[in-house]
């Protein structure tokens, strides 16, 4: 048996940032690592320039994701002012942009997408003694000391995340003892099974085989995704290797 820390995410609108070059801000369907480890940061109090602490939590815990309902795309439309090209200066916040001269700013076009009326159920798991204890984690994600949001700070959290620590064999089974179809969405204004009864999990750190989910069927799949955090106050990611399952609902 092993230990796992599941937390349910839900929002009216989340957004899990993709690599951002010029105008598109593009999202991807379900949480990023950077996303939840920095939910983790912001639960416990840590600053960004803690780079110590959001390496511990980066590299502590390994993640998992179930699909509860992928949600509908948004892509949002923006105007952006920003400062003029100058190579001898950076701007590291958009604090730093906004203190040039208005006369002097730029206008851009911007898109950005969002994800409405998804939710997932995230798995943490490790074998890092090192970092945070899940107790400890639970605490903070009950009582966080900065307001947690779903990828932007425009993007809320609507529920508790209701984490808890589970014991289980093995991820498949951890993610069973929490069904999607528990009280606090049965509202019918949640959709809450995925498209054409089809289930998605995500994970990281384990074979296929050691997961519990079914080798014979489904739709399996290998990702590199670059949302490891590798420094938190430079805004820097790194690559790491994601597992993709897709499988019909009762298959498992």
């Amino acid at each position: 048996m092993r230990e796992f820390l599941i937390m349910k995410l839900y929002g009216p609108m989340a957004s899990w940032g993709d690599i951002a070059v010029g105008e598109q801000r593009l999202s991807h369907g379900h949480p990023t690592k950077s996303a939840v480890i920095g939910l983790l940061a912001a639960a416990l109090g840590i600053q960004r320039d803690e780079e110590e602490k959001h390496q511990m939590l980066s590299k502590g815990y390994s993640m998992g994701v179930r699909v509860d309902s992928p949600g509908a795309l948004l892509r949002d439309y923006h105007t952006v002012q920003v400062p003029p090209p100058d190579r001898g200066r950076t701007y590291y916040t958009r604090r730093e942009e906004m203190s040039v001269l208005k006369f002097a700013m730029n206008t851009i076009l911007s898109q950005r997408d969002y994800r409405v009326d998804a939710h997932y159920t995230v798995a943490l798991y490790s074998e890092n003694t090192e970092s945070f204890t899940f107790e400890c984690l639970v605490d903070a994600l009950k009582a966080p000391r900065y307001t947690l949001y779903l990828g932007r700070k425009s993007c809320p959290l609507a529920f508790p995340l209701m984490p808890r620590i589970i014991s289980a064999e093995n991820l498949q089974q951890a993610f069973d003892q929490v069904p999607v179809d528990n009280e606090l969405y049965r509202s019918s204004i949640f959709s809450t099974s995925s498209a054409d009864n089809h289930i998605t999990y995500y994970w990281e750190g384990m074979s296929r085989e050691e997961t519990g989910f079914p080798t014979q069927s489904g739709a399996y799949f290998q990702h590199e995704r670059r949302d490891q955090v590798a420094s938190r106050r430079r805004w820097q990611f790194s690559s790491r290797k994601e597992h993709q399952l897709t499988v019909k609902e009762g298959e498992k």
